[in-house]
């Protein structure tokens, strides 16, 4: 046990910067899903289980690559650059994830071509932005 909280110690810091990170990254992938299940029609409040059927692929994605990826360490947010750097690729490979996820018969959906791009570049379009914001303005980005 010690051994894997030594191996975790290394790609999660439990700060507050880092449930900062962690509450924005949640924000901006439940987001992505609501505003999809309602351009279909879906009624986010009435649906909520549909809803929370459609992030849980793509949040157990996420949470496996950015944690294994370091991303909630102090180092993933130290410069605007960094940030791009490991979140652009972390995040396609968690939509990636979540798409195949989504393809088995544990979550409703597939994982049609159109739906795995568009799940890259929204996901992109509001991840990126939001760990900029983090690197560029919290206090831990400028010390």
């Amino acid at each position: 046990m010690a051994n894997a909280a030594t191996a975790l110690g290394s790609r999660f810091e439990p700060t507050s910067r880092t449930a900062l990170l962690l509450a924005g990254d949640v924000a901006a992938i439940g987001l992505f899903v609501v505003l999809g299940e309602i351009s279909h029609g879906v009624d986010p409040v009435a649906q909520a289980g549909r809803v929370a059927d459609t992030i849980a692929p793509f949040l157990v994605g996420w949470l496996v690559v950015a944690v294994a990826g370091g991303l909630y360490t102090a180092d993933a947010v130290r410069s605007w650059r960094r940030a791009v750097e490991v979140t652009a690729p972390a995040w396609i490979a968690a939509a990636l994830i979540g798409q195949g996820l989504r393809a088995t018969p544990l979550f409703h959906g597939d994982a049609a071509l159109p739906f795995v791009v568009v799940s890259i570049l929204v996901g992109l379009a509001l991840l990126v932005p939001w760990r900029i914001a983090v690197a560029l303005f919290t206090p831990a980005a400028r010390a």
